[in-house]
């Protein structure tokens, strides 16, 4: 959808703010930029530490906003100014159905059986 993409992850402290629970992230910041950074398509990745990557975002000045299918794109972080400068947000549909959140409710699940 672009030329380049630019990946941004919550840091941990932003991560337990989502209130999944205090044990998340499960994987620690480091570790997870490690695995974005290896894949082939990403040109870099970064973190934020506010609630949303909206100043990032505004900083960046992307061409393109890119989220996962579960958020509408009235509802993404970013999207109005992307849009007011002319860009474009996208919300794509997932390929596959999967979630940390429901890979935890799975072990629990299996742990109390």
């Amino acid at each position: 959808m672009g030329a380049s993409l630019l990946v941004a992850l919550n840091s941990d402290a932003s991560a337990r703010r989502l209130g999944k629970g205090a044990e998340r992230p499960l994987n620690p910041l480091a570790d997870r930029l490690a695995v974005i950074a290896a894949l082939a398509s990403v040109s870099a990745v970064t973190w934020f530490e506010d609630d949303t990557p909206e100043k990032l975002i505004a900083a960046c000045q992307p061409d393109v906003l890119v989220k996962g299918g579960d958020w509408p794109i009235e509802r993404i972080a970013g999207a109005k100014s992307v849009l007011a400068r002319g860009g474009r947000v996208v919300s794509i549909p997932f390929e596959h159905e999967r979630s940390t959140t429901a890979l935890v409710q799975r072990i629990r699940r299996t742990i109390t059986s």
